[in-house]
């Protein structure tokens, strides 16, 4: 593709949709990599807290995968916008009576979804990452901060109904993605399907896992190491 063919190809609809599978893989590999990480969460505090040392020690890992999934997400939103308004342009009278034959349920909530996660992506960060929604945050201490986080019963919820959109956002992205960049076939689509619900099955039950066994007592709190800010309900 040339210098100039380059441009035209990213302004067409293939190409916009080229561009939302390349973005939405890195992004679902990044989620893969981020719940192995996080389930160290099992292995006690000493093990979760090297791990998340290791992470902030490598500056030029941890700016490079963020700079990443900031121009990852910037442009799955912006080709997300682009491919709904295009789409609408393409239908300015709306249906007056809809029959689903083989949309999924994962499909049509997708504009429902993608905004949610991004809210949650923006909490999240505030929660676990900088600490402002988290009013026992110790900057030190990961462990610490992902016990007493998922210790408040409305934000364990809250993760775990995300985890769900998160998975159905998943489901027909990854799936989605496979006919966008030319690998889907009539013979390969079943495999593909089947890998894109197994994936998304496994990687949102070991999400989901980590609130529950908090709240459960089977992950449970440890000394911090360091002394918190006045805490309030925290057990």
């Amino acid at each position: 593709m040339t210098a100039i063919a380059a441009p035209r190809f990213l302004q067409s609809t293939v190409g916009k949709k080229v561009v939302m599978a390349v973005t939405g893989i890195i992004l679902f590999g990044f989620t893969i990599v981020h719940m192995l990480g996080n389930l160290q969460i099992y292995l006690g505090p000493a093990k979760f807290n090297a791990y998340a040392h290791f992470l902030k020690s490598v500056p030029s890992l941890l700016w490079g995968t963020r700079a990443i999934l900031f121009i990852s997400v910037l442009l799955h939103v912006v080709t997300a916008v682009q491919l709904t308004a295009l789409a609408g342009a393409a239908r300015p009278r709306a249906y007056s009576f809809r029959r689903w034959r083989s949309a999924s349920y994962a499909s049509r909530t997708m504009m429902l979804s993608g905004p949610l996660l991004a809210l949650f992506v923006v909490y999240h960060l505030l929660h676990f990452t900088t600490g402002q929604a988290h009013p026992h945050f110790i900057k030190q201490d990961a462990y610490w901060n992902f016990v007493t986080g998922f210790k408040v019963v409305w934000t364990a919820v809250a993760y775990v109904v995300c985890m769900l959109a998160l998975g159905l956002h998943l489901i027909h992205g990854a799936y989605s993605a496979s006919q966008s960049l030319g690998l889907r076939t009539a013979r390969t689509a079943p495999v593909f399907k089947l890998v894109a619900y197994a994936i998304t099955i496994v990687l949102v039950a070991a999400n989901i896992s980590m609130p529950i066994a908090v709240q459960a007592g089977v992950i449970k709190l440890h000394v911090p190491t360091e002394v918190p800010p006045v805490v309030v309900g925290v057990r």
